[in-house]
């Protein structure tokens, strides 16, 4: 034990050691003030590029810009009296700031505040990677998410991956340093502290709220480390709850009902399951949905309906998805193919994207960052959970989009965990060439013959 113990302890410090102040830490420092400039500069240039009578660039943004100003104004929480519970909270929240001196801020305020949790992203990236494979890495999964088109993109859209993504990366950072920890009570607060990001992420983009529980299922199987597993994940389901709580009572005030996330979870799956499903996202159906239940409950007296109507519209186009998928197995598998695909495509699939300069840079960026990703997540296994852990929001997001529907859109934040699993290959590979070459040296040392010598 005391051996095992001792053994643990030197791994633990050594992993310190790569995350101490040096001259990678130095460079990681230049490199976030380089990915703030270059993110600044895109957010610049894409809202230019923009016609003067179009703010954003994709109808989501819309919604966000309303409810932040909702938010900063003390209005209800709504799009409508109808559509109480239609957007998570945290990204209106992030934007809400700038509608506090004027009634109608600049969009580029939300594009620079975008570019700033952008660079968040990118240091987490660093440090995760500096965690797990050491400074060398830790540069080098800087640089790739700085570069990386994808994420720049994410950052200066009025999106909720803005904010998303790097609390997805922060999320992991804290939850490796918890699993990594060796006294139990910096294990459990490192815990809590993931759950509560993870909450936050939750906040900012529904479809993460089970993301914890399954990553925690899969730290589990980790041998002859139960103890830390249920530790950890007590530690992580109890920050997430406690992240999620003011939003599951303020629901329940509104709705009278247990929503964990929003009321558009209905529409969004009879988007992925439902005749009109390409695999694509066209949302024209809820407006026939929401017409047939007005009719279908006009001169119903208020209190023989059960919930809002908002909750009995979302319950319609739910079980209305399910039955579909239910009378059409074959179709809805086939539809999950080509979602997955829709995801992971080397090539934009949205029509507005599809000029072949945008999809070479795309196929270019992405195709080897993908490929080093995957090559890792099989190379550092072995290793343990922590390696692990960078593949699974690919997986979460893979498995989730399948039901849903698919887009690039949803695989840019998975791609900054797969960019540390990337970085750990490649800094692999450049140790293994300097010793290499630090071994052909010392060959050709010895094989020099002696200067001098006795006469």
């Amino acid at each position: 034990m005391g051996g095992r113990g001792t053994g643990a302890r030197e791994r633990m410090a050594k992993g310190d050691r790569a995350m101490m102040p040096t001259g990678h830490g130095k460079r990681l420092l230049a490199l976030l003030v380089i990915a703030l400039a270059v993110r600044l500069g895109a957010a610049v240039w894409w809202q230019q590029r923009l016609p003067p009578d179009l703010r954003f660039g994709f109808p989501d943004s819309e919604s966000y810009w309303h409810l932040a100003g909702c938010v900063a104004r003390g209005e209800p929480y709504a799009m409508n009296p109808d559509r109480q519970v239609f957007r998570m909270p945290g990204y209106p929240l992030s934007l809400a700031p700038l509608f506090m001196f004027t009634k109608n801020p600049p969009v580029l305020a939300a594009r620079l505040l975008g570019a700033v949790w952008g660079t968040l992203a990118v240091a987490g990236v660093g440090l995760l990677a500096g965690r797990l494979f050491g400074g060398r890495a830790g540069w080098l999964a800087a640089v790739a998410a700085l570069l990386y088109p994808g994420g720049i993109a994410m950052s200066v859209f009025v999106l909720s991956e803005a904010v998303f993504a790097p609390l997805m990366v922060w999320q992991l950072v804290l939850w490796v340093l918890a699993w990594k920890a060796i006294d139990p009570r910096r294990q459990f607060l490192l815990g809590l502290a993931a759950g509560l990001t993870g909450g936050a992420a939750t906040l900012v983009r529904a479809s993460w709220l089970l993301f914890t529980p399954f990553a925690c299922g899969t730290m589990g199987l980790q041998r002859g480390e139960r103890s830390r597993a249920i530790r950890l994940t007590v530690a992580l389901l109890v920050g997430l709850t406690s992240a999620m709580l003011p939003w599951w009572v303020r629901n329940w005030r509104v709705t009278g009902a247990f929503v964990p996330t929003t009321l558009q979870v209905g529409e969004s799956l009879y988007d992925g399951w439902g005749p009109q499903a390409t695999g694509g996202s066209d949302m024209r159906f809820v407006d026939e949905f929401r017409q047939r239940l007005q009719a279908e409950e006009a001169g119903v007296p208020r209190e023989r309906l059960e919930g809002t109507f908002e909750t009995r519209l979302d319950r319609r186009m739910r079980d209305a998805a399910v039955a579909w998928a239910a009378e059409n197995p074959w179709q809805a598998l086939r539809l999950a193919g080509v979602k997955l695909w829709r995801i992971w495509s080397v090539w934009p699939n949205e029509p507005s994207l599809a000029h072949w300069r945008f999809g070479l840079v795309v196929l270019v960026s992405y195709t080897p960052l993908l490929i080093l990703g995957l090559w890792g997540s099989w190379r550092f296994a072995v290793r343990g959970w922590p390696y692990g852990v960078c593949l699974l929001p690919a997986i979460y997001f893979s498995v989730l989009h399948m039901v849903f529907v698919g887009s690039i859109r949803y695989r840019q934040p998975p791609m900054l965990a797969l960019i540390v699993l990337a970085a750990g290959v490649v800094a692999g590979w450049w140790q293994g060439v300097e010793r290499r070459r630090g071994q052909r040296n010392a060959a050709n040392c010895r094989a020099e013959p002696a200067v001098g010598g006795d006469t």
